[in-house]
């Protein structure tokens, strides 16, 4: 009898425990919006990833805890993601979720409304939560009362940070509303420039009336060569768009240089020709052109990081077959694997020394690549591939 009352006892604290806990639910993503819209309450995600340790520690120490249950399960609707499996993996693209945990509260809408990282202790986690709670958070959606013209600078900061990378376009709108209806009489923050120069990429912008006006408070967080510098780079950006022959899907250089030299001199003229050339031409897929730029561009490879070479190599891969061309390839993708071997970097070497010839080196690598691709549970069927290649 008393194992028996024991045994109840245990079950009735299990119960009572995960009672007290925030109650996640396991519904799709679309049910959980859904759910959130019809109560009139906000969704908490908790965006996870299996192996990360502050995570368990957050399901561990503080989900389990009867405050944090209680104000979760009263005040919003709550939900948990790994985010590298399933409906997680489109979660996490949608929101930019990079680091572990992330807290994602979203509206009846889907809308981001607020975003946070990291391990928190249970009042600090809680407060978080009261804060983002607010009236206006709930008032609905965010595109519809941007629609609407709603002018408040902390729902529009609020737009910039959470967008910033998830729709740029969106954060930037907001960011021309709050510097448009910035009082001339109140001084930029140094947070402010920051959104400023990030959402400022054209002359054309109405964002560069605030950036030249208020010069002599942005130089004051900020160098004035770096202004200058600044300055210059979007001024060029407009010489590249006016550089642009979309019909015959070339780049006057004649004008570029002609117009970019007063601005910036030869030497950072040049730099800006070649990157717009590269970029412009790969996207055109006019590689015999991305080939000529690349050459020209990468002449000194010790100037460039490894990686921005590797990338240009792998076009190369894909895309050239001039032997002295991929000679050249070769030795950006070995500057890359000296750096630190990669199964990407690895593959590419090993790709470009079969296209050079050099077939020892090149069975040498592809094994490396596919090795490493599998002891970090990557994807080896390219490496598999070339192996065979090699080897028959």
């Amino acid at each position: 009898m008393k194992k028996l009352i024991s045994g109840i006892s245990i079950f009735c604290t299990v119960i009572v425990s995960a009672q007290e806990s925030i109650q996640f639910q396991e519904l799709p993503f679309k049910d959980i919006i859904a759910k959130a819209k019809k109560e009139k309450k906000l969704v908490f995600i908790d965006a996870y990833a299996s192996w990360c340790g502050p995570c368990k520690l957050m399901e561990k120490n503080v989900f389990t805890q009867k405050s944090v249950g209680e104000y979760y399960n009263t005040n919003f609707i709550n939900a948990r993601f790994d985010m590298e499996k399933g409906e997680g993996r489109d979660i996490a693209a949608k929101f930019g979720v990079r680091s572990y945990p992330t807290y994602l509260f979203l509206n009846g809408e889907g809308e981001l409304v607020s975003r946070n990282t990291g391990y928190m202790e249970e009042s600090m986690f809680i407060a978080m939560a009261q804060d983002i709670n607010s009236p206006g958070n709930k008032k609905g959606s965010l595109r519809d009362r941007f629609a609407s013209g709603e002018k408040d600078p902390e729902f529009l900061i609020n737009i910039m940070k959470l967008n910033s990378s998830s729709d740029y376009d969106f954060a930037k709108k907001a960011s021309e509303r709050y510097f448009e209806n910035k009082k001339k009489t109140e001084e930029l923050s140094k947070e402010e420039i920051g959104f400023l120069l990030y959402f400022l990429k054209s002359t054309e912008d109405s964002n560069y009336a605030a950036f030249t006006s208020r010069k002599a408070e942005i130089i004051k967080y900020l160098p004035e060569e770096t202004y200058k510098e600044f300055d210059a780079q979007l001024k060029l950006s407009k010489i590249v768009e006016q550089s642009i022959d979309e019909k015959n899907k070339r780049i006057n250089e004649e004008y570029f240089m002609k117009s970019a030299i007063p601005l910036v001199g030869q030497q950072a003229a040049t730099t800006k020709l070649n990157q717009t050339k590269l970029a412009y031409y790969e996207q055109n897929a006019n590689f015999p052109e991305y080939e000529k730029a690349a050459l020209e561009y990468y002449k000194n490879a010790d100037a460039f990081e490894p990686n921005e070479l590797l990338r240009a190599a792998w076009v190369f891969v894909d895309h050239i077959k001039t032997p002295a061309s991929l000679k050249k390839a070769t030795e950006w993708a070995e500057k890359s694997v000296m750096r630190g071997e990669t199964s990407e970097n690895t593959y590419i070497l090993a790709k470009l020394y079969f296209l050079t010839g050099n077939k020892e080196m090149a069975k040498n690598y592809a094994e490396m690549a596919k090795n490493i691709a599998v002891q970090s549970n990557k994807d080896s069927k390219l490496a598999e591939e070339l192996l065979n290649k090699i080897t028959h």
